[in-house]
């Protein structure tokens, strides 16, 4: 007897081979990736492809095997080659979607031991990395491919420093050493199947007769092939099927037959195979027959990662010139609404002899606009067809510009000269060509990377779009109760300490007690014995509510409630009234900038452990502030900190959503587990976590400016408003920070900034990487650039106009810095990214192409680096050496990706002189190091280095007469008589860090230790018609000091700006016009992915730079270079204005950010955007709002 669980994810919850991670639970992260192996018989052949482990049921595996990332090879035994690479390129940083990516590219070599790049880019395709921003992944798996792949003509070499990492005796790749087949599996398959478990039966038929017999007596029952529709629904929203028909082994249904009309796929030829088809036909049909085939190409290779393709199927039957259009993200991507399209001419004429148009995903089935169709046919003029059929004029116009008759002119062609419609674009594959300088320091060289039983817990959350006022009565969890594997339900009255505790004299419920204030606020918990149980059971739990007005989300609707947060802060240097009369302009403008999901790879996840003894409790936990996490514990508890133990390992991503929203989780567990004296672990469903806790906050810029005619800006007042949520979380230090870096890199004489945090009725925004930098910083930005449209001026003079250059200059906080460096970082990246001359070959580009317009953008960069409530700038460590000379260190910071343990090793061995494999880093633990700081503020190494040099120094002294005595003797042998001589070989290191603090009334103070410096540029290209883009080149000259490990740094270099191209250009959060969060999963909220990461990605260390401030004159780096993707956000600006000027358009027009698909095509104002005018505000009900 097999259980739900068992029938449906059996991969990662039953067989708990942990290499195989959860992710999202809808196949849309690759986390979980595992090759799955089965013999055809038909070609007698065995075929390795990847699946989603957490799609696949079990069931359907009949004969097949599994190889999980555990199988290939282990620390334990030996790594795979595959394994080591990636280490090695550094490649992994968190490390959780380094499984996924092992087994992607595993499978790959097993199909083809010599890839091309482009194998490699389909095989990653499927695989999401928050981290690294994927280049250090491919420079590992690259040293697959032969050598002469770069003759490729559509590759660009990767140029890699040598000094960054090496590959010197790494294993060979030794297709010999593979698991084999088990022959067992060979045997011809037995018959239909059928698997029955406590909630659900699933079928699965041989022939095609017993597969319709079945679904004649079981109408209502889905039959599933690849489980990717069917699968996402019950794992993420809970659909039930009683009985399911899986028809995968029918074999009359896996047939691909070929006519002179076209090609008839079987029911369940996966997509992979479909591709498989479509690319042979490519190469032996005549290329006039083809382009259709090349079409749906180009729509496969978009849709969805390789492992989906894997296990979706689409039965269809397709001719020789059909159009599949889809668009959502340029690959790895699922539709909204997609068409095919096909159109016949008279022979030897112009003349519409037929047309099919077909669109998906504005109905329950596919749609053909007949009517319409039928009136178009006979007509020939173009123009006439676009006017007569609104809902597609730029794609069919799209398909123009992409025929060959269209490319042959040399230039795109205006639309009124169009007279005939066919041709189909082939994709282009463009990859990583990365190169990045450093000087190797002298300080440190880089040489290393660095199950109990328990019960369920899941939370009853609010899920009503309203405002709501309850008491614990309106609460009936008596259905979940008497559910089978139920233990308990917690709810307010179950907290033994404190339910509401004050943060900055605001209050946070753990459960909410009489008013639900936000869809996702947690009322209860289940526990139970198993995952599914507690999950279901809380979903039963019945809640009564009473609603209450008013409701609001947005910011715009705060302000017009007055609905604030204190305090309300303000930053003011010079005479703003005076200013604003004497200058020779005056811009008044706003920008509105999206929230960002943290979409960490890992969930927000712990397990809560009672000793059983004097209320001990240890909790092991994903926290990026052990300390906080531990406190809040005890005040819910009731009992003291002593007696809790937080411990953290390492986290699978964090960027800020691990400091706060986990405490409260703890709480949630420790309460369930001390109820029940028994271990609880709390792990968030992908689609939970989104909701309760969000990520960075949206915001809303505006400004008055006064400039002068020649560009200088004379005084700029900026009110920036954030949406806090419904409670403060971290909202007011976000918007300190916002406030402190609205300079940027600017002297303007006369600022002043004003900021007010929104309370609305949403979830409570909190800290995210960056922490109010990016958002600070990019409305002043805006601000340079619509200065620079009005004064008819290039922005990056108008930049250079403004910048701060005395040598010692003050901030608007009238903090005392030095630009040197920062003006260095801006005069190397236009040097090195050739900005002058590429800037006129995209201005002659743009003269050249209608439908396709480039843009390039620099902007510089001043980063503040700590924080700026002092108390929190301090570290501390603990070092012991023991009798055999091995040393052991444990730090108060969290290891998440960053490094920070990888550069600890490094300083303890430098100070030591011992080798680095001869160091422990011990596990994060409240009880070996108590009350740390957040790793946070990109200040962890800062302190965590200075704590444990500090320790080590303190040990060496200790030492020093030992050594001198024994000059002769050997590392251990000094410890040893150390130890003899009673000398202490256990030490604790402290960094007392500066005194930060701003004095908000005086408008004065240091805010921060130090500042990062850097510059960046960027090109894109859009598609005016389609309002997609393409990052062509990033070129980035970042100021880390003397760099404590270069190819640490490089890498959160680029993991920082990718993320920040997610938040400028692609990632969109949605919320329903209730207030409900409707972008869940990967599949409705795109984070960059392979294909968004710029070819050319170039960065630079900038050479023989100082910080004496910080351990080893290095520099915090963690935080800055998200806001360096700004660069792709005002090129695409650029982009939209040359194509706006072509139109006859103003250079000036609004454009939120994310610059998405949808702004950038309404942006690019045409004959098009006409048909579609906007509505009036209030005459309709938005689908979505923007926060």
């Amino acid at each position: 007897m097999l259980s739900q669980n068992h029938l449906h994810v059996s991969l990662l919850y039953i067989v708990l081979l942990t290499g195989t991670k959860y992710g999202c639970g809808g196949g849309g992260c690759g986390a979980c990736t595992v090759m799955v192996s089965r013999y055809d018989q038909l070609h007698n052949r065995v075929l390795h492809y990847t699946v989603n482990a957490c799609l696949q049921p079990i069931c359907t595996l009949h004969g097949s095997a599994v190889v999980t990332v555990e199988g290939i090879g282990s620390t334990k035994t030996k790594l795979h080659p595959v394994q080591e690479r990636i280490a090695k390129a550094h490649g992994s940083q968190c490390g959780f979607c380094t499984p996924g990516m092992v087994m992607s590219m595993y499978t790959l070599l097993r199909n083809k031991p010599h890839p091309t790049m482009e194998d490699i880019r389909e095989a990653l395709g499927g695989n999401l990395c928050r981290c690294t921003g994927y280049r250090p992944i491919i420079d590992g798996f690259k040293t697959f491919c032969d050598n002469d792949c770069v003759l490729n003509k559509y590759l660009i070499p990767c140029q890699i420093s040598d000094e960054l990492f090496h590959m010197d005796n790494v294993l060979p790749l030794d297709p010999s050493q593979d698991l084999i087949f088990p022959p067992e599996l060979m045997k011809r398959a037995c018959g239909s199947l059928c698997f029955q478990g406590d909630r659900l039966k699933l079928i699965s038929p041989v022939d095609l007769t017993n597969l319709l017999e079945l679904k004649t007596e079981y109408p209502e029952a889905p039959v599933v092939v690849g489980n990717t529709t069917i699968g996402p629904n019950m794992q993420v929203k809970g659909i039930h099927h009683p009985l399911i028909i899986y028809a995968g082994r029918v074999s009359d249904l896996h047939t691909v037959t070929w006519g002179k009309d076209g090609v008839s796929v079987g029911a369940v030829c996966t997509l992979s195979s479909l591709k498989e088809e479509m690319e042979m036909a490519v190469r032996e049909m005549e290329a006039e027959r083809t382009r259709g085939y090349q079409a749906l190409l180009q729509t496969l290779r978009c849709l969805a990662g390789k492992q989906i393709r894997n296990m979706a199927v689409s039965p269809i039957t397709i001719t020789h010139r059909y159009r599949l259009i889809l668009q959502k993200q340029r690959e790895f991507a699922f539709s909204i609404v997609n068409a095919g399209m096909k159109v016949v001419f008279k022979e030897g004429s112009n003349i519409v002899e037929s047309l099919n148009i077909y669109y998906g995903g504005v109905g329950p089935t596919l749609v053909k606009v007949g009517r319409t169709c039928q009136k178009l046919v006979g007509r020939y003029n173009l123009h006439t067809i676009l006017k007569s059929q609104p809902m597609s004029p730029a794609f069919l116009a799209k398909d123009y510009q992409a025929s060959p008759e269209s490319q042959d002119r040399g230039h795109s062609t205006p639309l009124s000269e169009c007279s005939f419609l066919f041709g189909f674009p082939v994709l282009q594959t463009h990859y990583l060509k990365t190169f990045q300088t450093f000087l190797t320091p002298q300080a440190l060289r880089c040489s290393a990377l660095g199950r109990c039983a328990t019960q369920e817990a899941a939370c009853r959350f609010s899920d009503h779009v309203s405002l709501f006022h309850f008491k614990t009565s309106d609460i009936d969890p008596s259905e979940a109760l008497g559910m089978t594997g139920v233990v308990t339900f917690l709810s307010a009255g179950d907290v033994p300490g404190q339910n509401r505790r004050m943060w900055f004299n605001n209050p946070e419920e753990l459960f909410a007690e009489e008013e639900v204030t936000c869809v996702g606020q947690i009322i209860g918990a289940v526990v139970a014995e198993s995952r599914e149980q507690a999950r279901r059971a809380a979903q039963r739990v019945k809640v009564t509510y009473q609603d209450l007005l008013p409701v609001f989300f947005t910011i715009e609707e705060a302000i017009q409630h007055q609905s604030f947060f204190d305090p309300k802060r303000k930053l003011e240097r010079g005479d703003m009234d005076k200013a604003f009369e004497t200058v020779d302009q005056i811009l008044e403008d706003e920008i509105y900038l999206g929230g960002q999901e943290h979409f960490y790879m890992e969930t927000q996840g712990l397990i809560a452990v009672p000793k059983g003894e004097n209320g001990e409790l240890e909790l092991f936990v994903a926290s990026q502030h052990a300390a906080y996490t531990q406190e809040v514990v005890g005040i819910t508890l009731g009992i003291d900190s002593n007696k809790i133990t937080c411990h953290v390992r390492r986290l699978g991503g964090a960027f800020g959503g691990k400091v706060m929203k986990i405490a409260s989780l703890s709480a949630i567990t420790a309460t369930a587990a001390v109820k029940t004296g028994r271990a609880v672990r709390c792990v968030l469903e992908r689609g939970d976590d989104m909701l309760i806790t969000s990520g960075r906050h949206p915001f809303l810029g505006q400004y008055k400016v006064g400039y002068n005619n020649d560009g200088t800006i004379m005084a700029a007042d900026i009110t920036y408003y954030s949406n806090g949520g419904c409670t403060l979380d971290e909202s007011s230090f976000i918007m300190e920070k916002a406030l402190l870096h609205m300079d940027n890199a600017y002297r303007i004489p006369n600022l002043r900034g004003r900021g007010l945090v929104c309370k609305t009725y949403l979830p409570s925004y909190t800290a995210f990487r960056g922490f109010g930098g990016p958002q600070g910083l990019m409305v002043m930005e805006s601000v340079l650039h619509e200065v620079a449209v009005k004064c008819g001026l290039p922005p990056q003079k108008v930049r250079e106009i403004n910048m701060y250059r005395e040598e010692e200059c003050y901030t608007h906080h009238k903090q005392l810095f030095s630009p040197r460096d920062m003006l260095r970082c801006w005069d190397e990246c236009l040097d090195k990214a050739g900005y002058h001359d590429r800037l006129q070959a995209i201005q002659q580009f743009n003269t050249y192409n209608r439908w396709k317009k480039r843009g390039i953008s620099a902007v510089p960069m001043k980063f503040g680096v700590g924080f700026s409530k002092g108390f929190y700038n301090q570290g501390a460590a603990l070092v012991n050496i023991y009798k055999d000379g091995s040393v052991l260190v444990a730090h108060g910071g969290t290891e998440m990706g960053q490094g920070i343990n990888t550069k600890a090793l490094q300083i303890a061995g430098r100070i030591l002189k011992v080798p680095m494999s001869s160091i422990h880093i011990k596990e994060t633990c409240t009880g070996n190091v108590p009350n740390a700081a957040p790793s946070a503020a990109s200040f962890g190494t800062d302190a965590v280095g200075m704590a444990v040099k500090d320790a080590c120094e303190k040990l060496m002294r200790r030492l020093k007469p030992v050594m001198e005595n024994h000059p002769k003797y050997t590392w251990q042998q000094w410890i040893v008589e150390a130890y003899c001589q009673k000398v202490s070989l256990s030490a604790t290191g402290f960094f007392l860090g500066p005194h930060t603090g701003v004095d908000w009334e005086n408008s004065e103070g240091t805010a921060y230790y130090y500042f990062t410096f850097g510059a960046c540029c960027s090109e894109v290209e859009i598609d005016c018609l389609t309002g997609d883009h393409k990052n062509l080149r990033t070129d980035i000259v970042m100021d880390v000091g003397e760099s404590l490990n270069p190819a640490l740094d490089i890498g959160q270099i680029e993991g920082g700006f990718v993320q920040g191209i997610g938040l400028y250009t692609i990632e969109e959060l949605q919320f329903s016009p209730e207030g409900v969060l409707m972008t869940r999963g990967p599949s409705q909220y795109k984070i960059p992915a392979l294909c968004d990461v710029p070819p050319q990605l170039n960065v630079h260390l900038l050479a023989n730079a100082q910080n004496p401030h910080a351990i080893y004159n290095s520099k915090g780096i963690g935080e800055p270079p998200v806001f360096l993707a700004s660069t792709i956000f005002f090129a695409i600006k650029e982009a939209v204005a040359a194509a706006r000027r072509e139109r006859g358009l103003g250079d000036s027009f609004p454009l939120s950010s994310p610059a998405t698909a949808e702004r950038i095509r309404m942006a690019c104002e045409d004959q098009f955007t006409e048909m579609a005018p906007s509505p009036k505000k209030g005459t309709f009900k938005p689908w979505s709002i923007n926060i």
